[in-house]
């Protein structure tokens, strides 16, 4: 912590005595941590996602639709052995997984969280979900910790890694990131609900059972308006590379904040068109693409971003 060096940012801050580039200190915060039901079918289920929202973020992007957590200013304190108390109150409310949410600058914490729960109990599958701004290094003090990696794949451009989050090196640790994580895991693995509660069943009724996912890897995409030849490539590539090994989600629901033209982005100030998402979904058919989510209808919606109150975080018992 004296001289940080858990993500790419490098920033060598002595967390100790001030704030990173992640916004945050060498104390613990979080913002949320409750059942969550609007990621992707495979994660949510029916049951909800066990998801904790972590405060900071090494990216920030200049549309994050999070921002009160992305900068630190939500958030309440607390202890790895506070955390690992709320892993297992998820577990207790019947979650598929856990989902760790933007937790990477807060790596080695969550790593002694996560061994601690698990000696207590603890068998969800482990979801890590993050912008996909990761060091290897890092990465791979998580090994064997991590069931599912849900990885963002921002940018295609280093100049608009750039433009949009500060970090033109972002392709390329993306790329780097996203091979560690699938070597780590492996293909995609799935069970129905049914069989993650150890029920039986007749194949009949599994052909009508919602799978969720238990081990694997899924990118995500959000598709950024004036930015769809950027998509395409990053589909092509990820499907290049790994195939049908992993899976894709491509995302149209980005949401332009408040003041985007105003703060010199007005490229960023709308929502994309029903016919650019069709275009860039279309492109990923005709590469091959079956393993992959979509989104249908209004999902570009504010009402998607949960309160980050500090609901679940401070001890209920």
């Amino acid at each position: 912590m004296q001289q940080c060096n858990i993500c790419p940012r490098n920033c060598k801050v002595n967390r100790e005595r001030q704030a990173g580039y992640c916004g945050m200190t060498s104390q613990l915060k979080a913002a949320r941590a409750a059942l969550h039901f609007w990621e992707e079918p495979c994660f949510s289920g029916n049951r909800g996602s066990g998801t904790v929202f972590f405060s900071g973020c090494a990216l920030h992007c200049v549309f994050c639709q999070n921002q009160d957590i992305a900068n630190g200013k939500a958030g309440k304190e607390l202890t790895v052995e506070r955390l690992a108390e709320i892993f297992l109150e998820l577990q207790e409310q019947k979650a598929h997984n856990i989902n760790l949410v933007t937790a990477g600058h807060f790596a080695p914490w969550v790593a002694c969280a996560l061994a601690l729960a698990k000696n207590k109990g603890l068998t969800l599958p482990i979801l890590y979900n993050s912008s996909g701004y990761e060091s290897v290094e890092t990465l791979k003090q998580l090994e064997g910790l991590i069931d599912i990696y849900l990885p963002d794949f921002k940018y295609w451009k280093q100049e608009t890694a750039n433009r949009y989050s500060n970090a033109p090196d972002y392709p390329l640790v993306a790329k780097v990131a996203i091979a560690e994580m699938v070597r780590q895991v492996g293909p995609a693995m799935f069970v129905t609900e049914e069989q993650a509660e150890g029920l039986e069943m007749e194949d009949k009724q599994a052909e009508d059972s919602l799978y969720i996912m238990k081990k694997g890897v899924l990118v995500r995409h959000l598709i950024l308006p004036e930015h769809l030849e950027e998509s395409k490539a990053i589909i092509q590539y990820l499907y290049e590379t790994y195939g049908d090994s992993i899976y894709l989600s491509i995302m149209n629901q980005y949401t332009p904040m408040q003041g985007m033209a105003d703060l010199g982005y007005p490229e960023l100030n709308r929502k994309i068109t029903d016919e650019e998402y069709d275009q860039v979904v279309d492109y990923a058919i005709d590469l091959g693409v079956e393993n992959a989510f979509i989104q249908e209808g209004e999902t570009a919606k504010e009402s998607f971003i949960p309160a980050f109150d500090g609901y679940g975080i401070e001890t209920t018992r």
